[in-house]
């Protein structure tokens, strides 16, 4: 506990010494006040001594961090704006309370502030939260009458009106009942492995009933329900084929259903009888792969709260199997692509969007089970506990059990299971509103660390817990509501938050009251001046100008209204007298004053000059920022010249620019020699041509030119450029005292290159090209001669091979065809 009250001690101080750590340390002191109680009830085994010893120290931590309330004022017009600058802000509505030239800035600050400066308790408005218990029902361990559920959770319903940024603190307190109402669904697998499991379950019907009278008390306050699961009924999770659909089963002449995706069965009843009926009327069914369809139940069994009929009651969820789970994006290999909608789609008991929907996402079933408060328990096989219990981290108040080979052991693994999830008191909350925060502490074991929920493990029945609920608001709102619960318990806290951002000052019904100069009415000890009026006491007769835009005028560069060390009247300051100096502020913004200006060997202005307006005016003879230098440059001087013109002498020591170096501004590492932006004074200065021929001596009168034959200072830049005839043009440059200014040699010849021979180069291009041309006509008509007599000599040989050369042709015929009359007999 020592080292808790040192914790404690540390953050406490912390945060009280932090500018923005108010309600922190308002936290704590919340915390501190709830730790001490419970822990002290908590610890009697304690000796007396000891615990006085604690309480002192700790009240005394406590009142430390308590007394740290401090108020920091911004822009502050009104006592509206000053309760939302922070939470220990007050306003003192006292009329008098400002003094001549105080702004109403000075009305807003903590209360023993403002009391220590003379305001009257009665007159300081400091709102403070409110809380308000609506309904607040004691805590039952057993029903009421004898018919209504037992109150486990009180308060059920609270209104805060809560200062911004100021903690309200609410106990909850919870007792858990004997005999609460408890609605089991029992979600079973009946793929073709969990064929002994379902044998097993038909003849544990009755225990089960019987575990979970014993649970409730009788009465007929269990109800039980059933509903079963495989898988889609798509590849590659079933098989497809028409007879496979029919009967999936692998052995034959066994009792088999078609697949399915989820089956709701039987409704949550009373009836047990009928429950043991409708179990032992189920079938075993198959499927391929190994994990199975049981989150698409389970999200269905949670969405259609209606269809199983949970009620106002404890509701578990057993969901029994001896394989893994898909989850979603597993769909995508049977080309299911639209995600999970999180929403009820049983038509005559059956998932109807199956083969539609993908699976849903841990996270979805997290979510859901949380909002629909069920509480899952999984009981699964051993080779798959370690899955499950993964999953059960990240599914709040849920417990993983582990199924024997036949199940024969479900009805005490969900007996175990029920003792261990009510025993686990969670509480938490449903969506916050925007700006409201809320932490957690308690008086049970490690409960005192603020955390975002509250915890209280291992509580047994009929013990009382407290729950410390921080609420904070940061901003201004209006009837915002959240509930607390916790879960797995349908009973909750609703909360509903309003903020106090207003002030209630009781003013006196006046219109034109004399404080205001007859002009206007006392709001909250201010004036509100009637139209036309303005000022502090409405004193200012604005004109056409609004209040605003007078106020405007009085701002420089739109910063503190007059500096904050005068008063705005009708658009001009009117400036403060500073209470150290007795002098009074002056300039148009009351900006100036004669004793802020810097100092030398802790003198102002070094002893040397006159303070105004915040810069030292030296005397006669010396210079400076403070008025420290003597006004001399005799460490500056170089030759005829101060730092080589290259600077100026400060303080007798040389400012250099440009880049030169310190002490004489002589080197400079960075600057080159301008060579090639020079040719063309050069070139006017040394031959009298170029493009600077007619204004040579104004445009070029930087440089110092001689035309030498060769150059004789070793020291100077050696230049080499071309010039606008196309010659070098070999120089050298020397830097001279000041800026840009060099000594120049340029040598007297220079380099020019001969124009080319135009027409020898285009009587040269000519013949070339007619020379090629000529070549090309050539090589044609060679090629053709080549061909011409190939084909000649081919035709000779051809010739030669003839045999009726010296013969008559064969082919020959007469032109002259000779008839004979057969007639004819020659006579």
């Amino acid at each position: 506990m020592c080292s808790l009250f040192k914790s404690f001690f540390v953050s406490g101080s912390t945060q009280a010494h932090t500018k923005n750590s108010l309600s922190g340390a308002t936290t704590q002191f919340h915390i501190a006040f709830a730790f001490l109680v419970n822990y002290s009830t908590s610890t009697l085994e304690m000796s007396l001594s000891s615990v006085s010893l604690q309480v002192v120290v700790l009240l005394s931590v406590t009142i430390s961090v308590w007394s740290e309330e401090t108020c920091n004022v911004g822009a502050v017009h009104s006592c509206a704006d000053c309760i939302k600058t922070g939470p220990y802000c007050a306003w003192c509505k006292y009329v008098n309370y400002t003094k001549k030239g105080e702004p109403d800035a000075t009305r807003c600050n903590t209360q023993a502030v403002l009391r220590k400066e003379g305001c009257p308790g009665t007159d300081i408005i400091y709102p403070e939260n409110n809380y308000k218990p609506i309904k607040q029902k004691p805590l039952t361990t057993t029903a009421l009458h004898g018919t209504a559920a037992p109150v486990q959770v009180s308060p059920q319903e609270v209104k805060l009106d809560l200062r911004p940024d100021l903690p309200q603190t609410i106990q909850l307190k919870f007792k858990r009942a004997e005999g609460y109402p408890v609605d089991l669904y029992y979600l079973m697998d009946l793929s073709w492995s969990m064929r002994d499991d379902l044998e097993r379950l038909k003849t544990l019907g009755k225990d089960l009933v019987t575990a979970l009278q014993e649970i409730t008390g009788g009465g007929g306050k269990a109800r039980i329900g059933f509903g079963s699961f495989v898988d889609k009924t798509v590849l590659p999770y079933t098989n497809t084929n028409k007879e496979k659909l029919k009967y999936p089963c692998p052995e034959e002449n066994v009792r088999c259903q078609p697949p399915f995706g989820y089956h709701h069965i039987l409704s949550l009843t009373n009836d047990y009888e009928l429950f043991n009926k409708k179990v032992a009327d189920q079938n075993i069914s198959a499927n391929l792969d190994t994990p199975e369809g049981g989150l698409d139940a389970v999200m269905q069994a949670a969405v259609c709260e209606s269809i199983i009929g949970w009620g106002n009651t404890t509701r578990l969820l057993v969901l029994a199997t001896d394989d893994g789970f898909h989850m979603a994006g597993d769909g995508k290999l049977a080309a299911i692509l639209e995600p999970n909608n999180e929403t009820c789609h049983l038509e005559q008991n059956i998932y109807s969007k199956s083969n539609l929907l993908d699976y849903p996402s841990v996270g979805q079933i997290a979510r859901t089970l949380q909002r629909t408060m069920i509480q899952p328990i999984f009981a699964v096989t051993s080779n798959v506990t370690d899955v499950y219990t993964e999953l059960t981290k990240m599914i709040p108040k849920s417990y993983v059990g582990e199924l024997s080979e036949n199940s024969d052991n479900v009805v005490a693994l969900i007996k175990d299971a029920y003792s261990k999830l009510s025993s686990n008191i969670i509480v938490t909350h449903d969506t916050l509103p925007d700006d409201v925060t809320v932490k957690y502490t308690s008086n049970c074991a490690g409960g005192s660390t603020p955390g975002d929920q509250g915890v209280c493990p291992n509580v047994p029945l009929g013990q009382e817990v407290t729950f410390n609920i921080i609420v904070t608001a940061k901003k201004c709102m209006e009837n915002k509501s959240f509930s607390v619960s916790p879960r797995g318990i349908n009973e909750k806290l609703m909360v509903t938050i309003s903020t106090r951002c207003e002030c209630e000052c009781d003013d006196p019904n006046k219109k034109n009251h004399p404080h205001c100069n007859g002009q206007g009415e006392v709001r909250c000890g201010t004036c509100s001046c009637n139209k036309g009026y303005t000022g502090q006491k409405c004193e200012c007769h604005q004109g056409i100008m609004d209040d605003v835009s007078l106020k405007a005028l009085c701002r420089k560069d739109n910063a503190t209204e007059c500096e904050g060390r005068g008063e705005c009247i009708c658009g001009q300051c009117q400036c403060y007298t500073n209470q150290v100096t007795d002098k009074r502020y002056y300039g148009q913004f009351c900006q100036c004053d004669d004793e802020n200006c810097n100092r030398h060997h802790n003198k102002l202005c070094a002893g040397h000059g006159k303070c105004k307006c915040g810069l030292c005016d030296c005397d006669e003879g010396y210079e400076g920022l403070t008025c420290e230098c003597e006004k001399t440059d005799e460490a500056c001087k170089t030759g005829e010249t101060i730092c080589h013109g290259r600077g100026e002498c400060k303080c007798n020591k040389c400012n250099c620019a440009r880049g030169y170096q310190e002490p004489f501004c002589l080197t400079c590492q960075s600057c080159t020699v301008p060579c090639e932006q020079s040719v063309k004074c050069i070139q006017c200065l040394g031959f009298l041509d170029g493009p600077y021929a007619k204004n040579c001596s104004e445009s070029c009168k930087h440089l110092t030119a001689t035309v030498v034959k060769r150059s004789s200072d070793a020291d100077a830049k050696l230049c080499k450029e071309r010039d606008s005839e196309n010659c070098w043009i070999t120089f050298t440059m020397k830097e001279l005292e000041g800026f840009d200014k060099y000594k120049v040699e340029i040598l007297e010849e220079r380099e020019c290159v001969p124009p080319p021979n135009i027409i020898a180069i285009v009587a040269g291009s000519v013949a070339g090209v007619a020379l090629i041309g000529l070549l090309i006509l050539l090589i044609i008509k060679a090629l053709m001669y080549a061909r011409d007599l190939k084909e000649w000599k081919k035709f000779e040989n051809e010739r030669k091979k003839t045999k009726w050369a010296n013969a008559d042709n064969p082919l020959f015929k007469e032109a002259t065809t000779t008839v004979t009359n057969p007639t004819f007999s020659g006579e």
